[in-house]
């Protein structure tokens, strides 16, 4: 009796085609992986990316933060603010008119829905990208806060800004919740046609300070 051979599985039979097709072909060259990136000077530039996305950001010092965060409520008609239960107290500015609500005990979804905004800081800000990071750290209260409201007025330290993404992951712990921000909320999926406001905040405030 002739032996038959055994049966060729798919992905046997897709592997030899593609030696049969890269027979003879040079070796692949490696490729160099560029280091971290050389930054000037990473507050203008995260600031210029911030406002690439569409958001508002200003520079203020340390001494003008509270008069800047009621200028940008006001400006964004912000009547009821939500904010992180270990806010510092400096950051609002008293009697002009804003109810805040501590997140301490946490707030239901609805209550956070029925505010008007949020007022958090942030762990890294990345210059490259524009991009904000939160990790639920110091002045940035639970994930859900920057989620829910429509307006997040996001406060910066310059000295929190650095270079790259390298650079802010490695300061950053993967066991903390993680927030990457780049702009307002915003989606094309349907048709191309922007949209925002869909899945977190429709506008984004940035105070960098320092």
């Amino acid at each position: 009796m002739v032996g038959k051979d055994p049966p060729v599985s798919a992905r046997e039979e897709i592997l030899a085609r593609i030696r049969r097709a890269t027979a003879g072909a040079p070796e692949p060259q490696a490729v160099p992986v560029p280091g971290p990136a050389a930054v000037a000077d990473p507050v203008v530039l995260f600031c210029e990316r911030v406002a690439g996305y569409r958001a508002t950001v200003r520079r203020v010092a340390a001494d003008g933060l509270s008069a800047a965060v009621a200028e940008a409520l006001r400006e964004g008609g912000v009547r009821r603010l939500v904010v992180p239960a270990d806010l510092p107290a400096g950051w609002l500015a008293a009697g002009d008119g804003v109810t805040v609500l501590r997140d301490d005990p946490p707030l239901a979804v609805d209550e956070l829905d029925a505010t008007d905004g949020v007022l958090t800081g942030s762990a890294v800000g990345i210059a490259v990208t524009g991009t904000i990071a939160l990790d639920a750290g110091p002045a940035q209260g639970r994930r859900v806060l920057t989620l829910v409201p429509d307006y997040h007025l996001c406060v910066v330290r310059a000295a929190d800004v650095v270079d790259d993404v390298p650079t802010a992951l490695a300061r950053l712990d993967p066991g903390r919740p993680l927030t990457l921000i780049s702009g307002p909320s915003a989606t094309s999926d349907i048709e191309l046609d922007r949209v925002e406001g869909v899945h977190g905040p429709r506008t984004l405030v940035v105070l960098v300070v320092g």
